[in-house]
């Protein structure tokens, strides 16, 4: 699709919310559907995100689909998932559920638009010279590892490739 090409060519999402607690700026759903709502009508493209609940080794996760649609009707479509906490101190249910669910379509709009976490300001956290194998390895489920992934500065191919090979010591 010749226009989805073109907006992952322009779209520009940096990462403007700071995390205090954490120390390190990032991007939320919001901010990505801010910078591409102008290129989506530039290009005569419809947006459709969904969530739907799934059941996967014991645990519900939500299931962000994010779908792009041409004039011509020519659609792609990327997921995402995340995990509800089963206790976050601060939120009730509904809310745990919200968290969940725009997590989950942050990280679908990243994959359907490329937008790539190598080059922005996280590069300049203090944590490149942490030992990720170890962080990695410790992971317990794939929210976390993606927090970890958030704050590395290394490519997102060499990020899943250490999930399924024994380069994780080259990270």
């Amino acid at each position: 699709m010749k226009e989805l090409a073109k907006i992952q060519a322009v779209l520009k999402a940096p990462k403007q919310q700071f995390n205090s607690f954490g120390k390190y700026k990032y991007r939320s759903c919001e901010d990505i559907l801010e910078a591409v709502k102008p290129l989506l009508a530039e290009n005569n493209c419809t947006l459709i995100i969904s969530d739907k609940l799934i059941y996967l080794g014991g645990r519900f996760y939500i299931e962000a689909t994010a779908t792009i649609i041409n004039e011509k009707q020519e659609q792609i479509s990327t997921t995402g998932l995340a995990r509800e906490s089963e206790t976050k101190k601060g939120m009730d249910a509904a809310q745990i559920t919200g968290s969940a669910s725009s997590y989950a379509r942050k990280y679908a709009l990243n994959g359907l638009f490329a937008i790539d976490d190598t080059k922005d300001s996280d590069t300049t956290n203090t944590g490149q010279n942490r030992n990720w194998s170890a962080e990695i390895k410790a992971a317990k489920d794939i929210h976390e590892l993606k927090e970890i992934w958030s704050k590395m500065s290394i490519p997102e191919q060499k990020k899943y490739a250490a999930l399924f090979t024994d380069k994780k010591q080259s990270l």
